[in-house]
């Protein structure tokens, strides 16, 4: 008995670390999605201003719409923490519930292996190894395997395009960590955690 309960221990242990990684990282989302909504509103109303006056910024278009880009994904990542992701239950809702609870786990952890996919997925894309092996030579890799994504830039405020498309990548991990503290919250492994500084009613949740 005693040794049964030693090797559960570590297990338990992970276990906790990912809900406790995913709780932080929530925090954090939390934080960048309010910073985010404030900079897009920022930038619209200087957009407004500068326009009316005819001293129009040309580089704060890009910049909104960069800002959308990092909202959505932000947002898409602590929505399923926050289990406010879509879901149809025209078939759930007739099954019993144990079938109901395994249709629920089987569906969370299709978040993970979606997650998973999208880490690999961007991996292959960015090709870090590629980059490293050419010497972090952009257009050395652009000229052997034509991946020009180290080449290009943004047309209005210059940027490496690299630097915004990490939000896909880290969106992918995010949302692996968030879909797994998930799992084990459905398989009971782990008792479920209420989220911190978000309010929601009994109805906010469809997932």
């Amino acid at each position: 008995m005693i040794d049964q309960t030693i090797a559960q221990a570590p297990a338990f242990s992970a276990w906790r670390i990912v809900v406790r990684a995913s709780s932080l990282l929530l925090a954090f989302e939390r934080i960048a999605l309010m910073s985010l909504m404030y900079l897009l509103t920022a930038l619209i109303l200087v957009n407004v201003v500068t326009r009316y006056s005819h001293f129009p910024i040309y580089w704060i278009d890009e910049s909104a719409v960069y800002c959308v880009v990092w909202l959505t994904f932000i947002g898409a990542s602590a929505m399923t923490r926050l289990r406010l992701d879509f879901a149809v239950t025209m078939m759930t809702e007739r099954l019993s519930a144990r079938n109901q609870k395994i249709a629920k786990v089987i569906a969370t952890a299709m978040v993970v292996v979606f997650g998973v996919t999208l880490i690999i997925t961007c991996f292959l894309w960015m090709d870090p190894i590629g980059l490293a092996r050419a010497g972090f030579d952009a257009r050395k890799l652009a000229a052997e395997t034509f991946n020009f994504l180290y080449t290009e830039r943004t047309q209005t405020l210059n940027w490496p395009t690299w630097v915004l498309y990490l939000t896909l990548p880290i969106f992918a991990v995010s949302m692996t960590v968030h879909g797994l503290a998930n799992l084990l919250e459905d398989l009971e492994l782990v008792p479920r955690t209420p989220p911190k500084g978000f309010q929601l009613s009994e109805l906010d949740g469809v997932n």
